[in-house]
């Protein structure tokens, strides 16, 4: 499973091989109730082939349409949806939602191919970067991120903040880490799944092939970027416990492990003594992982586990919620 962005960028970049021109969306901003946040990508052929998403259909309909009729042909434009009550209703928009929409046509050249390249490798985690469009000529630049909304729209010039995909990695396999793969293939993320036992070989976790190594190896391969979410839900030490002392190493912006209080404080001791981790280390782990939901099912602990992750991500305390 991919992030579904990352399959937009694939997609362009396969329409652009084939000497396709596309139409490349970004969802620039929301009022209201919307579906699909701001960076949300959508790339599209004017056959109405498309990969993405605006707003989980009605949007895609209304923008599909004008495509078929020859609308839309500007290098880049900014396209607004439900504005109107009538546009409420027809887009069937929740809540008043109003979507604001950039709209890029590019032929298939070079220098749009090596753009696209570049996403490519930004939203796998080498970088992050800040892409700067052009309203009236429609060019797109790449520059370095130094921070701030996810988009913002400055006269002739909109800027998109572009990082890796949330990516959940599970160190081991568990009837708790199969709900939350579930669980994070719904949110759009990334799963990656490792576990070195035989008995999981050729193990599939929602359609992904369990890979068949340590946690710790794939961990220290250099397999964690600042959006990626680590999660040990096994119960095994050796394998929970070294994936822990790699994953503190890393940028990961959550690390977390499963067990009951009275565990977490005996695994912290243990990576303490053993593992040498010192205490800013060991705070930067989530023990108990999740959410305090009262869960006791798998499907129960991996909702907690989830909901935590994305408290983490969306930068929420726990207080907040």
């Amino acid at each position: 499973m991919q992030h579904l962005d990352l399959q937009v960028i694939d997609q362009a970049l396969q329409w652009v091989a084939d000497e396709h021109e596309v139409w490349f969306c970004t969802v620039l901003s929301t009022y209201g109730s919307a579906p699909r946040a701001p960076g949300a990508l959508l790339v599209a052929r004017a056959d109405g082939a498309h990969v993405g998403s605006l707003s989980g259909g009605c949007v895609e309909e209304e923008f599909l349409a004008s495509l078929a009729q020859g609308e839309l042909q500007a290098p880049a434009q900014i396209v607004r949806y439900g504005e109107t009550d009538d546009d409420r209703r027809r887009l069937r928009l929740p809540c008043g939602g109003i979507l604001q929409v950039l709209v890029e046509h590019h032929r298939p050249t070079p220098t749009w191919h090596s753009h696209l390249l570049t996403l490519q490798a930004t939203l796998q985690g080498q970088q992050r970067l800040l892409r700067r469009v052009d309203l009236t000529t429609g060019g797109a630049e790449l520059l370095p991120d130094h921070g701030g909304e996810q988009t913002c729209l400055k006269g002739e010039q909109v800027d998109i903040r572009i990082g890796p995909a949330l990516r959940l990695l599970l160190a081991g396999v568990s009837p708790v880490a199969q709900a939350c793969a579930s669980f994070a293939r719904a949110l759009g993320c990334e799963v990656i799944a490792c576990d070195p036992r035989e008995e999981m070989q050729g193990t599939l976790i929602e359609g992904i092939e369990v890979q068949p190594v340590l946690p710790s190896v794939f961990i220290a391969s250099g397999a964690c970027h600042e959006a990626t979410a680590v999660v040990a839900l096994t119960h095994d030490p050796r394998i929970d416990d070294l994936a822990l002392m790699e994953a503190v190493r890393t940028p990961a912006f959550y690390i977390g492990a499963m067990g009951s209080r009275q565990t977490s404080a005996k695994r912290a001791e243990r990576l303490q003594r053993v593992g040498g981790l010192d205490e800013k280390q060991i705070e930067r782990i989530h023990m108990p992982i999740g959410l305090d939901l009262g869960s006791k099912t798998p499907a129960e602990i991996a909702l907690s586990v989830m909901a935590d992750v994305l408290r983490v991500y969306r930068g929420k305390t726990r207080e907040a919620l």
